[in-house]
């Protein structure tokens, strides 16, 4: 689903039976009525909603070796067997 905005349509004069045949398409769907109408007009009008993309792109290949980062952990990377008896 797009990312939430603050555009909000009232919309009128809707039919029953447009309004039982969106109800229960969204209820078939188990999604709320808003969401299937955001999702019906964004089909309907061919739009691509802005979307953010989370992405480990801009730091993927950067890792550099750090001795004194390794020596730091060495002690956590020890087993301690007595806890595990």
């Amino acid at each position: 689903m797009p990312a939430k905005s603050e555009l909000q349509y009232t919309i009128r004069g809707i039919p029953k039976e447009v309004d039982q045949a969106l109800r229960r398409k969204a209820h078939q769907r188990k999604i709320s009525l808003n969401r299937l109408l955001v999702e019906e007009l964004t089909n309907a009008t061919s739009a691509t909603p802005a979307r953010k993309h989370r992405s480990l792109k801009g730091i993927a290949g950067k890792w550099c070796e750090d001795p004194e980062f390794d020596r730091a952990l060495q002690g956590q990377r020890q087993i301690d067997w007595s806890a595990w008896r």
